[in-house]
């Protein structure tokens, strides 16, 4: 498998659980895994693959981490390079902007990168999202919020998907 990096923001925990979740079901190693409030440019450019993960605050807000390393984000090189996204959200309290911070993300590395890992909305409940293109979620969706108890099973089938595609 290419060399995996995972880069995640998260604000109570939630995030970076998914975050530690996808990495030991992908054998990606501790030291890969970075948080996005202390990680730099250079982080980026260790890895082939590229895991990024936030949860939305607010109504369609970035994690605020994420405010900030969106930026360092844009000024990488990411050519050449497959990425794949993935962002918690609560499709009750906020049914019209539904993870739309892993939407704003996709925004800066469609075009420079290889995005794979989009899934389906299907089995989801919720009125918009910036993280919808072509039908599709952008990467894995999970609401721990109301769905938890699905979480599992998302989380596995898009470990699947992604092991096809990396």
């Amino acid at each position: 498998m290419s060399k995996t990096g995972i880069f995640y923001g998260s604000s109570n925990g939630t995030t970076e659980g998914i975050a530690k979740k996808i990495a030991a079901k992908l054998g990606v190693e501790q030291k890969d895994i970075h948080d996005v409030a202390s990680a730099k440019v250079n982080d980026l450019d260790e890895y082939e693959v590229l895991l990024l993960g936030s949860s939305t605050w607010g109504i369609g807000d970035l994690q605020d981490d994420w405010e900030s390393f969106i930026k360092v984000l844009s000024s990488a090189n990411l050519s050449g390079k497959k990425v794949a996204l993935f962002g918690c959200g609560d499709s009750s309290s906020y049914p019209d902007s539904f993870c739309d911070a892993v939407g704003k993300i996709y925004q800066v590395v469609k075009g420079v990168s290889t995005v794979i890992g989009f899934t389906s909305t299907e089995g989801y409940s919720f009125d918009a999202s910036e993280a919808v293109v072509d039908h599709r979620f952008v990467g894995l969706i999970l609401d721990e919020e109301n769905e938890r108890n699905l979480s599992e099973k998302r989380i596995e089938g898009w470990i699947a998907e992604l092991k096809t595609e990396i």
